[in-house]
Parts: C-alpha cells; structure tokens; sequence
C-alpha cells in the first residue's frame, strides 16, 4: 500500500498536531474541518510550532516553507476524502460522531484506502463493523503535543489486515515517531494506565492527601514522569480524561469508576487549558493550583 496523500478529520489540538508531522514527513495533507474557523487556527498552529521548531534548531525554514506548501484544506469529507490514500478521523471521542464519518468515508473514499482513528479507548473493530472494508480500519493513536511526542499506538481490530499495520507503521516512522502495536482492548496500553494513574490522583486530591502541586511534583521527581497527572489531564482535558474512565467502567469494571471530584471539575466546566481552567488556573499569570 503506497500512502502519498494523508487526509486529517478534525482541525482540533490532534487534527492540527498530526497534519504538521504529515507536511513534514513529505506527505501532500488535506486538513478538513466542518469549522472555517477551525481550519484557520489549525493553519496558524502549524506555522507557530514551525516556528517554534527552528527556534529550537528541529527545523529549518525550508522545511516550513516546503511543509505548509503540502497542506490544502477542506471543509467537506465526502470531496476531500476521494484521492486520499490514509485517511486519519481526530474528533472528539464520541463513537457516534466516528461512526458517522467511517459511513462517509466508506461511500466516498477510493478502494484500498486506510481508514484510521486517532481514539485513545474506543473500539475499532465496532468503527469498521459499519463500512464494508474491515481490513483497511486501524486505530493511529497519536499523542499531545504530536509534534513533540514520539509515541505512536497502532490500533489492530479484528480483521484488521497485516498489509494495513505495516503500511500504518510505515508512515508512522516517516512521521517521526516510534512504534508499538497493540491489540485491541479498551483504553489499548496508554490510555488504561494512565486513566488509572490519574482518577487515583483525583481520589488523592479529593481526600485531602496532598495539594495537586505536591502530587504533580512527587510523581515528576519520585517516578520520573515527565509531566504530573494533573498537568496532564489540564493539557488533554478533564472531559475526554472522564469520558475514557466512563468507557473503561463500563467495559472493565469498577476499579475504573470515575472520581466525584473529577465529575464535578467537568460540570463546573473546568476542562483544562482549552477553557482557561482546570485543576489549575491559566487565566492568571503561571498556572495556580486549585483544589
């Protein structure tokens, strides 16, 4: 399976991420949004983290230049998904929405091309179940910041074909990231570990053990994480981090419920960084712990 050109489903934080490792990697990307406004801040995220990426010597102006020059957009699947070769779904993670796009896209894509989630917990052998090429279905789940992270979970369904992983592997590591294939199961390797991590985090918080700050920086230095939980769930947001535990309770059981404090931050709107607030406050100058 030759890939030569990538179409992205969703201008969003991952649409915008996974469409920048794409130009980049020399393949011709359609960015499509239902949203103008979408596609437009999608395109000015892209030129600010290639820029961003020169100031820091990952990449040249060449590079830019020659990456934006690959990426078109589209606000209609049906037309922009004709030519494609690897089609990439990031909505949000809501299996109707996903649904609905695999039906578009089984009625208006080409024979042989690859249809990919970007789903963090969802099941793609239920997404490919609606379309009538089963084996071209496979999850590409990519993680935030795409630009910057290296990790890349293939996703294989049940009839997922092996031509498809190696073809979804290969353009993985033209993008720039490393690896794992994994078998279908909810929430795959990442997404179960880490909702786990971070709903005990949330009991821990809501317990009164220590401030979020205190958590954050135990795990960072003790454990050697990177980012703490709760800097984590602010940057992915609280929504889809309480939508991927309710799938993970309903599907393994109660050790995956969903912390109340974790329930009530989403029903005071308090999302994370896209809303200004989460566990932290980013609308005040540094990001201010709030318990």
């Amino acid at each position: 399976m030759g890939i030569e050109t990538v179409l992205v489903i969703g201008a969003g934080t991952m649409g915008r991420g996974i469409a920048y490792c794409s130009a980049l990697a020399g393949y011709k990307t359609i960015l499509e949004d239902v949203s103008q406004p979408m596609v437009e801040q999608g395109l000015d995220y892209i030129r600010r983290a290639f820029d961003e990426g020169i100031a820091r010597g990952k990449a040249t102006e060449e590079q830019k230049q020659q990456s934006i020059a690959r990426i078109s957009t589209s606000n209609a699947i049906q037309d922009a998904c004709r030519g494609a070769d690897l089609i990439i779904e990031a909505v949000p993670e809501e299996m109707e929405t996903k649904l609905e796009i695999f039906t578009i896209l089984d009625k208006f894509a080409k024979p042989g091309a690859i249809f990919a989630s970007n789903t963090s917990s969802l099941s793609i052998t239920e997404m490919a179940a609606i379309t009538f090429r089963p084996e071209y279905c496979i999850g590409m789940h990519f993680f935030n910041p795409v630009q910057k992270m290296k990790l890349l979970e293939i996703v294989c369904g049940l009839e997922t074909s092996e031509a498809t992983v190696a073809a979804c592997a290969g353009a993985g590591r033209n993008m720039g990231k490393d690896v794992v294939v994994v078998r279908e199961s909810p929430g795959f390797v990442t997404s179960r570990i880490n909702a786990m991590i971070g709903n005990e985090a949330f009991f821990m918080l809501q317990e009164g053990v220590a401030s979020a700050a205190d958590i954050d920086k135990a795990l960072k230095l003790g454990l050697n994480h990177p980012m703490g939980p709760f800097e984590l769930v602010d940057l992915v947001g609280l929504d889809v981090r309480l939508s991927i535990l309710q799938h993970l309770h309903r599907t393994l059981g109660e050790k995956y419920r969903p912390c109340p404090l974790l329930e009530q931050y989403v029903k005071a709107g308090r999302l994370g960084r896209k809303s200004g607030r989460g566990v932290y406050d980013y609308k005040e100058a540094g990001a201010k712990p709030k318990s």
